[in-house]
């Protein structure tokens, strides 16, 4: 076991040359992420879950109460021992012949049946109050999450350059507002990874468990490796448009139509300006930074330079041809939620 985990974490995949995990540790100058901090994702997961239950609970429900969002579902299907046991034990959608038999047994017609079976997997589904509940949870939180993220990154000189997500790399210490982000999401991922157990259950649920599994990771190692600035834009950038999408269900299920398609519309402007236009046109360039900063660094080791603590310098010291990005302008000033 010691073998494998030493080589899953080889310094020369992860950190740059001639940079040593030892290098990285906390010193009296600087704080650096550690992978340690990582564990108070799980306590802070479950606080979050809890959080969650009390909030549709005492604050979801009444607003869904007041808006006449009902909790009655779906007509209940009349009580039968013998369709019951089919329906839980061998199928919830019976063929052509299982219904032939069953209507011979029961002395009902197919139809009859058909009906039954129908009904009854209705039964399964959630009433729209639960729906909403759950989406207002979520809109509340993304909305939180996204705004911080904003408030945050304002105050940051890599949100204005991004090519400070690289200066002096990876020796770039940790402050509380960036460790709190990080944590935060990564715990709120490990709390949507628990709760979609319980949640609804929708067609697309292994997808969404792999998409979390795949965030959680992507946190995880960014923040162990010290990527951390970088990261930050990234989450932000994907939280901007999941609060208006919640906002657009939320309206759907309370009946307002017209607000609805107004916030669908506002979220799929956002959604493809930010995932499929901004991110894909920005990350690449991104990268080359990196690869570029990666050879001055491997350059300088060689020539027996020492890499230590500093502040940025005035000017950019990244090769020319590599241009910043200036996110836009509407996630910048961001108005106060």
């Amino acid at each position: 076991m010691a073998g494998i985990l030493a080589w899953f974490w080889n310094e020369r995949f992860w950190l740059p040359h001639n940079v040593t995990w030892a290098d990285l540790k906390n010193t009296e100058e600087a704080t650096f992420p550690q992978a340690e901090d990582l564990y108070l994702a799980f306590p802070l997961a479950f606080c979050i879950f809890m959080v969650r239950l009390i909030f549709e609970r005492f604050i979801a429900k009444p607003c869904a109460i007041a808006l006449n969002i009902q909790a009655n579902g779906p007509q209940t299907a009349q009580p039968n021992a013998i369709l019951e046991k089919v329906f839980t034990a061998i199928t919830k959608h019976p063929d052509e012949k299982r219904l032939e038999g069953l209507s011979k047994q029961l002395d009902w017609d197919v139809r009859s049946i058909q009906r039954w079976f129908r009904q009854r997997r209705n039964q399964e589904k959630p009433s729209t109050l639960t729906r909403f509940c759950e989406s207002m949870w979520r809109f509340s939180f993304y909305l939180y999450v996204f705004s911080y993220g904003v408030r945050f990154l304002k105050q940051t000189p890599w949100l204005w350059n991004t090519r400070h997500c690289w200066y002096n790399y990876p020796y770039q210490p940790l402050t509380a507002d960036l460790h709190y982000y990080y944590i935060l999401e990564l715990s709120f991922y490990w709390s949507l990874m628990v709760s979609q157990f319980t949640d609804i259950k929708r067609k697309d649920f292994g997808i969404m468990f792999l998409h979390h599994l795949a965030t959680i990771f992507l946190i995880t190692f960014s923040y162990v490796n010290n990527m951390a600035r970088v990261g930050t834009l990234v989450l932000c950038l994907h939280d901007s448009a999941d609060a208006l999408l919640e906002a657009a269900k939320m309206a759907n299920y309370a009946k307002f139509q017209k607000m609805c398609d107004l916030l669908f519309v506002m979220f799929a402007v956002v959604f493809i300006t930010t995932r499929l236009g901004i991110f894909p046109l920005w990350y690449p360039r991104m990268t080359g930074v990196t690869l570029n900063l990666a050879q001055m660094m491997r350059t300088q080791s060689l020539q027996g330079r020492n890499h230590t603590l500093q502040q940025p310098p005035t000017e950019p010291a990244v090769p020319m041809g590599t241009s910043s990005l200036v996110l836009v302008p509407w996630m910048i000033n961001y108005p106060k939620l």
